[in-house]
């Protein structure tokens, strides 16, 4: 589509007018059943994440401001203002790659929108109803937009969680507050200005994806706040000739944040993570995990090739991870992980943030992840869609043989999901060892019964 025909379509203000008058009804039933699993998947990521340093760091920070505080940090005895409550929060929830994602999009939406909205409902004493309209409409608005101009966004380097999910945060928080189409249409066009988030982390290390979730919330809630206080985004802001998609992407498809809005839902493709890790790395990790149930032990193996999609290859295939960060984004590692740790694991196979950091000073997963390579697999990209990432793992024997498993949809994924007892029990084997078990089992039947909450207050209820 060239520059003149995409400008002509006003997508900042087709967006904001279906986040004002979105209606709860409207939603398709696997969307209605679909928005509560998210949350409780959202409330496991961020109990997974409570306690870790940089949480820590973040609520101390944030703690003690001197701003109004009447929002919640989850799990926690503490409140702090709005923004910063969806910061930490945010922190918490996207800092493991544990989170529910979007394949076409490129984005993580739960960890940005859940925060944002969260945060702001304590503030407006909205209803679950209210609550849950407003977060599809998060979700529509980042993932609509990330569609828009993936994969072309994420090959220049920005991270679309952050970029596009703060769209949603804004729109979420725009419609909680209960703003007029043109309000909504601020809210997107201030954060389009506020939109940040680099992936140099691929290439570097470091903490600072860690980050970017709670960041995007925050920036999210200080869009919407300042919409209602009557102040204006461009009313092109995500469209136009210097806007947000032409400045952040080398390609923008109009249409596809548009289309049949109020009609179709694309937040039906999220998938759920079994793993720690990249929502591309999951097939990978599955495979390698069939290939060890099947008897093939990590002292056969000479070395092992994974056959992924083309796109992993600049940000998912190192076999040299520098820290735990780049570790949790290394195929190799976490297939390496599925060799020497799966056998010793009760139960499916579930590689969380700990066994990570014990796969760090496990000199057997090193020496096997520096002798696993990746591959472009040419029916692994043919078998990939915009819902689900296949993979191929293939051992190389010592004895010369060689033993391949080919996994085309990962569990988690929209063709192969999670039940919502898969969701429930995985929420409370995370939790078992840190909340009360009454607690968690009152607080699940509450949540999936969000729909018709008129005080969300029992929402917030869990406390370590």
């Amino acid at each position: 589509m060239n520059q003149a025909t995409s400008h002509a379509i006003p997508v900042t203000r087709k967006l904001g007018e279906f986040v004002a008058t979105l209606q709860w009804s409207e939603a398709s039933p696997k969307v209605k059943s679909l928005m509560p699993v998210l949350m409780i998947d959202y409330f496991r990521a961020a109990l997974a994440g409570q306690n870790r340093p940089w949480t820590n760091a973040v609520t101390e920070l944030y703690r003690s401001h001197t701003s109004a505080q009447n929002a919640s940090v989850l799990y926690a005895n503490t409140q702090v203002d709005v923004a910063r409550a969806a910061f930490i929060n945010g922190v918490a929830a996207g800092s493991l790659d544990w989170d529910d994602s979007h394949v076409a999009a490129i984005i993580h939406p739960g960890v940005v929108i859940w925060p944002a909205a969260l945060a702001m409902a304590e503030i407006v004493k909205c209803t679950g109803e209210e609550l849950l309209t407003a977060v599809l409409a998060g979700y529509e608005t980042a993932i609509r937009i990330g569609m828009s101009i993936q994969p072309e966004h994420s090959l220049r380097g920005f991270q679309g969680t952050p970029t596009c999910g703060v769209f949603g945060a804004a729109a979420a928080c725009a419609r909680l507050l209960k703003l007029s189409p043109e309000g909504c249409r601020n809210a997107l066009g201030i954060a389009a200005t506020f939109s940040c988030g680099i992936s140099q982390f691929f290439v570097s290390g470091s903490d600072i994806k860690r980050f970017h979730a709670g960041k995007a919330a925050a920036n999210g809630v200080e869009a919407a706040l300042l919409a209602h206080a009557g102040h204006t985004g461009p009313h092109d802001a995500i469209e136009g000739t210097q806007g947000f998609a032409r400045a952040f992407s080398d390609r923008f498809d109009p249409e596809v944040c548009v289309a049949d809005l109020h009609l179709a839902f694309p937040t039906e493709w999220v998938s759920l993570k079994p793993h720690v890790g990249s929502v591309r790395m999951q097939a990978a990790i599955e495979a390698a995990n069939g290939l060890s149930k099947s008897g093939i032990k990590a002292d056969q193996i000479q070395s092992i090739t994974i056959g992924v999609h083309g796109a992993m290859m600049s940000k998912l295939a190192s076999n040299k991870p520098i820290d735990i960060q780049q570790a949790q984004l290394s195929t190799p590692f976490a297939v390496a992980m599925a060799f020497i740790m799966g056998p010793t694991k009760p139960g499916p196979l579930a590689l969380s943030v700990d066994d990570y950091e014990a796969a760090l000073n496990d000199q057997t997963v090193w020496d096997l992840c520096g002798r696993t390579l990746c591959v472009v697999d040419a029916e692994v990209e043919a078998r990939t869609t915009s819902e689900s990432v296949s993979g191929r793992v293939t051992v190389h024997l010592l004895d010369g043989s060689t033993k391949a498993h080919f996994v085309e949809s990962p569990k988690g994924c929209p063709q192969n999901p999670m039940s919502t007892d898969e969701v429930a029990a995985r929420f409370l084997a995370l939790s078992e060892n840190i909340l009360n078990e009454a607690q968690c089992q009152s607080w699940l039947t509450q949540a999936y019964a969000i729909e018709r909450l008129q005080d969300l207050a029992p929402l917030f209820a869990l406390r370590k």
